[in-house]
């Protein structure tokens, strides 16, 4: 007897609604920066040039313009010219006094040295100390010394106010000494003459 034949398997009802399909993804534009432009006609291509790039092949090759200079006040050096300057002013022998002519350097140095030290010796002159004031008159006779030992009579300096101030305070300085003696004390208003005629010659210096 043969046997029955097995009864067809029932296939799962669909729903209705069934899902749908994903929307399809959004693709960016490409980039046609970076993208090779070709010639119409076939020929060589060649990448297109950003701003970026464009500077930097500048600043390579050296064409990119270069930055505003320093100026020579601004950064405090003086540049070349200051520099000339302080050389030509080493070597120049003359030198510009406060009255603003130009007289010799060594001159005003000796001139100089000559208000410093007599102008010490006036003011220690008061009952200091007796050492320190014959170190000062020990100075102040070897500065006079040298002064009209050097320009004493010399025409380039012997009608400039600072040569006749100092020649009139050495002069009123020698002949009160030559008159009362070496160790006798300065009178207050020879002193005053001195000193002014220290500080006319100062002035000019």
């Amino acid at each position: 007897m043969p046997s029955p034949t097995p009864p067809p398997m029932s296939t799962p009802h669909k729903s209705c609604s069934s899902p749908s399909p994903p929307p399809p993804k959004l693709q960016r534009a490409p980039d046609i920066r970076h993208r090779p432009i070709c010639r119409a006609g076939g020929g060589a291509c060649r990448l297109p040039i950003t701003r970026r790039a464009h500077a930097a092949s500048l600043l390579l090759l050296g064409l990119a313009p270069a930055p505003a200079p320093v100026r020579a006040e601004e950064d405090g050096s003086g540049g070349e010219e200051g520099v000339l300057g302080a050389i030509k002013s080493i070597f120049d022998p003359n030198e510009k006094t406060k009255a603003g002519k130009t007289l010799p350097k060594a001159y005003l140095k000796a001139a100089r040295e000559v208000v410093r030290t007599l102008r010490e010796s006036l003011e220690e002159d008061d009952g200091g100390d007796m050492a320190r004031f014959r170190r000062n008159a020990d100075a102040a006779k070897e500065s006079i010394r040298e002064f009209l030992g050097g320009w004493r009579g010399q025409q380039t300096v012997a009608a400039e106010e600072s040569y006749v101030a100092l020649e009139k305070a050495i002069r009123s300085l020698a002949e009160f000494y030559s008159k009362a003696g070496p160790f006798a004390p300065l009178p207050q208003d020879v002193k005053n003459k001195i000193l002014d005629d220290l500080s006319a010659a100062d002035a000019c210096l």
